[in-house]
């Protein structure tokens, strides 16, 4: 499983051909807007047409789908510097909306295609990088514990933080959702978690890892 995807990351498989990353996103910059979200208002929303990317500058994105009998899909979380909104059709299957106030860069898909290059072979690793992240999330549904999809989701994050203090953008219930679990189990989880001090909480969305070698061990 991969919660978000560093855009740099995605930056690096189109050099040596351009400079460097902050050309590329100069060049991102100069064709995209910005455009401020407040919390949990809509970006784009299920199946609608998939003409806009999006890149995060500030907060943090959830994806979802609503199933016809009223239960949500969570699809993945992006933060600041990640890419999403690509689609391999031409719709999108999952809404996406603002877990707290985000200010959001949107460009069309069809210029990104145009500027080629180095921007189109952008495009296609971001692409093929969201499929590598969807059969990660369907092996963490489908082949793990509570207790280590929970260790998991954590262990991510904090791997996709360089501070000691890990934001935890999302809710329990967006937890449980990506993680196909109650909130009930999720909080009692954490609660393990917590008690044997291998997950620290210091506010209710925000950790650290004093043990983070056993939390490495319970997400295997």
């Amino acid at each position: 499983m991969s919660l978000a995807y560093d855009f740099q990351d995605a930056a690096a498989h189109v050099r040596p051909a351009i400079s460097g990353v902050d050309e590329t996103l100069d060049i991102l910059n100069r064709m995209g807007v910005r455009i401020a979200y407040a919390k949990d208002e809509e970006i784009y929303g299920q199946d609608e047409m998939a003409d806009l990317v999006y890149r995060v500058i500030e907060g943090a994105v959830r994806t979802s789908r609503l199933m016809s009998d009223g239960r949500r899909q969570i699809g993945d979380f992006y933060r600041a510097g990640d890419l999403f909104g690509f689609e391999t059709g031409s719709h999108h299957r999952f809404a996406a909306e603002a877990l707290q106030d985000c200010i959001i860069l949107v460009l069309k898909r069809s210029a990104l295609k145009s500027a080629g290059g180095d921007l189109e072979r952008l495009t296609w690793a971001t692409t093929s990088r969201e499929l590598d992240r969807a059969q990660e999330h369907l092996l963490l549904l489908g082949r793990k514990t509570a207790s280590e999809k929970v260790a998991s989701f954590l262990l991510d994050l904090v791997r996709g933080s360089d501070a000691d203090t890990v934001d935890l953008p999302m809710g329990r219930q967006d937890m449980a959702d990506y993680l196909g679990l109650t909130i009930e189990t999720v909080s009692r989880m954490l609660s393990q978690l917590q008690a044997t001090r291998i997950v620290c909480f210091t506010a209710t969305r925000k950790f650290q890892t004093p043990n983070i070698a056993a939390l490495t061990r319970m997400a295997a």
